[in-house]
């Protein structure tokens, strides 16, 4: 299975002219070298490693019902390469009570992410590692996701009982559209205590460098198919798309109208949002991603106003859809290479989740960056070594517990602006965004704010 550090890679766009050329021709040399490599690393030749196929394909597992909750979570967490389940048993035991002890969201790739090939060939399935994660998320009491991604190789042109995973993100073809669908309604009946799926991530593939612009069509087609084939299987499943990347920058020849102190949206992507709601055959909810930092940037004009991006965008996807359920598949707050500490990563973040909940966002899912033992882990939910509990677990559980979909929000007073406050009746939460000490008088009470402090306070007793 392919290696990564647990990071989702962004997407980049090749700017114009004939310098941009000249860098484009030497990054894709680069590229290429690289990949080259990477197919001879591990022995990987470079059809890619053989596959395992099963002589007796395993049954489905046997999985608890998602427990029932007053409202939908809101809030949770994609599994990445490393997971709980490739911890140790004490490891695992302590991460698995970090999940459980306020259901939340729970979701998984189909390939890749921590899963391997589904379908090494034609009607020969190995869902194993599938298997496990799902088994992980009823076993922690998830209310469970599937991201529809990646395909097989034999669905892209490649050889069949073979993974390569440097083509991960390619798409797979026009002419195999249809057994995407069918490896999707696949899945679907093999896991029917999943009730949610999204179709796709990030566009992969589905880049047309001849226009340079999204092949949005083609992606449409295959969203069309797999949403058939899912609801074929059972109608309430709920199904939603396009998980579309929404980029922006502070220049450039695409921008929208869609804009603010933070930046600007790349027009392409919203009219690929168009495209897609007005031939799309039928949707549950509507999936997009993105970075409150600018592609071009970074964060403008600081990180704590950056993240208006997020609600401006829920706002637009919310009129724009006819008030579709708005879902963010994945969500970031900095560059790759932005130093702080983890307080300071920790006090962002909680900034952001208030932006979604203010917006009225239906589902927040953070990209949990785990990675394996020994190496370091900013913004992970546990510590590799011995699954001690991270600032960004807490989050998750608190704004689970308190701001849950439909909650309703309060804006209690606050005498500094420095410091923003969400609120429901019972409980609230502060955060500093400045890197200092602040005294503070919050819905009538004093507080001591150290900086980038994230501070939860019980109100109304």
């Amino acid at each position: 299975m392919v290696e990564n550090s647990g990071r989702h890679a962004r997407p980049r766009y090749i700017p114009r002219g004939p310098i941009a050329v000249g860098a484009g021709v030497l990054a894709l040399a680069l590229v290429v070298g690289l990949l080259t490599v990477a197919a001879k690393r591990g022995g990987e030749r470079p059809g890619g490693v053989a596959a395992t196929i099963l002589a007796t394909p395993e049954p489905p597992p046997s999985l608890e019902q998602p427990p029932v909750v007053e409202s939908w979570p809101r809030w949770g967490v994609t599994h990445t390469q490393y997971s709980a389940d490739n911890e140790s048993d004490d490891v695992r035991r302590r991460v698995s009570d970090l999940f459980a002890r306020v259901p939340m969201l729970q979701n998984q790739h189909i390939m890749g992410w921590g899963a391997g090939n589904p379908e090494p060939a034609p009607g020969k399935y190995d869902f194993r590692d599938l298997d496990r994660r799902v088994k992980l998320m009823a076993a922690t009491k998830a209310q469970p996701v599937l991201t529809l991604c990646c395909a097989p190789d034999w669905m892209k042109g490649g050889p069949q009982g073979r993974t390569n995973w440097s083509t991960i993100e390619v798409a797979p073809l026009r002419e195999h559209f249809d057994d995407y669908a069918k490896l999707a309604a696949t899945v679907a009946r093999r896991y029917p205590t999943v009730t949610h799926y999204m179709v796709w991530n990030e566009f992969k593939g589905f880049w047309d460098d001849a226009h340079n612009d999204w092949d949005v069509e083609a992606y449409t087609d295959l969203y069309n198919r797999v949403y058939d084939a899912i609801k074929a299987v059972n109608p309430k499943i709920q199904v939603g798309g396009p998980y579309i990347p929404i980029d922006s920058h502070v220049s450039s020849a695409n921008a929208s109208t869609l804009r603010g102190p933070w930046g600007a949206v790349d027009s392409r992507n919203l009219a690929g949002l168009d495209y897609w709601l007005k031939h799309k055959k039928g949707a549950d909810f509507i999936v997009v991603d993105g970075s409150s930092a600018t592609n071009d940037r970074g964060l403008v004009p600081d990180e704590f106003t950056a993240l208006k991006k997020f609600s401006a965008v829920t706002s637009w996807l919310r009129q724009r859809s006819g008030d579709l359920p708005v879902w963010w598949a994945e969500w970031y707050i900095a560059p790759d290479n932005i130093e702080w500490d983890e307080q300071h990563r920790t006090a962002v973040q909680a900034a952001a989740m208030m932006e979604f909940a203010r917006s009225g966002v239906a589902t927040a899912l953070y990209w949990n960056p785990q990675r394996k033992g020994g190496d370091d882990c900013p913004g992970c939910l546990w510590t590799p070594a011995d699954g001690g509990e991270m600032p960004m677990a807490g989050l998750l559980s608190g704004f689970t517990r308190w701001f849950p979909a439909g909650a309703e929000l309060l804006a209690p007073p606050v005498s500094d602006p420095r410091v923003q406050v969400l609120a429901v009746e019972r409980q609230m939460i502060m955060v500093n965004t400045a890197d200092a000490a602040i005294t503070v008088t919050v819905d009538g009470k004093k507080f001591e704010l150290p900086p980038y402090a994230v501070q939860w306070s019980d109100r109304g007793q």
